[in-house]
């Protein structure tokens, strides 16, 4: 099957001043259907600039980048947004939520901003509930961002992301806001939507994190150093499950008496 993601010898050099910054060289790499991928490295390392690269914010000075089998250097500005309104879903670690508008409203947005709409009100509303239903907030969907809580927000951010059904789930330090305990509820509704086939990227600066994810690059010097599964995934699966038997165990405390 061919990759989603195709990259081959992709540089991005940026011209400041006399001096050349060469943020990412020669990377090339496979990303498939289904796979859950951490992008990871100290800053300055190249991780943020290949995943501007990868959702196509931004093109590589050279090197070739065919997104579901599509050669991005090879569209214009609207071919490329257009691209990257049907095929890529962006969550953010600031949320980035209008505070005027409900989780609802905040979901459908990636609907109603495409230059050839297809879908009807009704469509795209249904649509958006149904992002929200796979995140666990269809009943906050009335809701303002300054009313709910930083994982509710990040979730609602995800929910906008998948909202287009996108090829490609990227997210940039998802977590980045967020305290231990909602980073893992965070990072298992990524893993739900891992399991359900969603092909995810993630950027992240955390091992603990990056253990989520089924395989880890590291970029030095935006060379990718080491690509490899990984190994300890076990330890997140751990902590995840741990969190589910103390919201069980809070769900029976709180229970009314038989």
């Amino acid at each position: 099957m061919a990759p989603v993601v195709h990259i081959a010898d992709i540089h991005k050099i940026y011209e400041s001043g006399e001096v050349p910054v060469h943020a990412v060289r020669g990377v090339s790499l496979d990303i498939h259907k289904g796979e859950f991928v951490a992008l990871m490295g100290a800053s300055g390392s190249g991780k943020s600039t290949l995943m501007n690269l990868l959702g196509c914010l931004d093109r590589p000075t050279r090197g070739t980048y065919l997104l579901d089998g599509i050669d991005i250097d090879k569209l214009d500005r609207n071919e490329l947004a257009d691209l990257r309104n049907q095929k890529l879903g962006f969550v953010f670690q600031g949320f980035n939520l209008l505070a005027r508008t409900t989780a609802l409203e905040n979901v459908e947005l990636p609907m109603l901003y495409g230059r050839h709409r297809r879908h009807s009100s009704a469509e795209v509303r249904d649509r958006a509930m149904h992002c929200l239903d796979i995140v666990g907030l269809s009943d906050r969907s009335d809701h303002f961002p300054n009313q709910l809580s930083g994982g509710q927000q990040q979730r609602v951010a995800i929910a906008r992301g998948l909202v287009n059904q996108p090829h490609v789930l990227l997210a940039d330090e998802p977590t980045g806001n967020l305290d231990s305990r909602t980073s893992i509820e965070v990072m298992g509704v990524f893993q739900k939507l891992n399991e359900q086939g969603i092909t995810i990227v993630m950027v992240t600066h955390e091992l603990d994190i990056a253990r989520f994810c089924k395989r880890n690059l590291i970029l030095r010097d935006g060379v990718v150093v080491r690509d490899e599964p990984t190994h300890d995934r076990s330890i997140a699966e751990e902590a995840l499950g741990l969190l589910h038997q103390a919201e069980a165990a809070a769900k029976l405390t709180h229970a009314p008496a038989a």
